[in-house]
């Protein structure tokens, strides 16, 4: 069972540009910085007590957040929660008839073993499990 909101995704098209305008909105002290090659992205974080602010951006024309911005445009991507098992979760889930992206956890980003549930299964909202490894 998720044990809290992990972070709020948005995909942006330019993440410097999107980041300064962040920084305007929530101040620069706790901006993190990475990328995770195997999911075509870039981010800058900001942390806003418990939870983060995650700006994603494409690094490549395939990725899931550049077919996103190109269908949706920028905006509210996806609402991660913080689970202590993800593959016992997605075991549960599938169980409860929720329809799975990821049979398995994959590496993401903050040191997380992530999974994404198909928007399909949850009124729309693309919902990511995140754990800690």
């Amino acid at each position: 069972m998720p044990k809290r909101i992990s972070h709020l995704g948005i995909a942006v098209k330019d993440l410097a540009a999107s980041e300064a305008l962040f920084k305007k909105l929530l101040g620069d002290e706790h901006v993190h910085h990475e990328v995770v090659e195997d999911q075509g992205v870039s981010i800058a974080s900001f942390k806003i007590g418990e939870s983060i602010i995650e700006l994603t951006a494409s690094t490549r024309e395939d990725s899931s957040i550049a077919k996103f911005i190109a269908k949706r445009g920028e905006g509210i991507h996806h609402l991660a929660l913080e689970v202590d098992d993800v593959a016992s979760e997605l075991t549960r889930l599938k169980a409860e008839g929720i329809q799975l992206i990821d049979e398995t956890a994959k590496p993401g980003a903050h040191e997380m073993l992530i999974a994404f549930l198909h928007p399909k299964s949850t009124n729309g909202v693309l919902l990511e499990l995140c754990q800690k490894k």
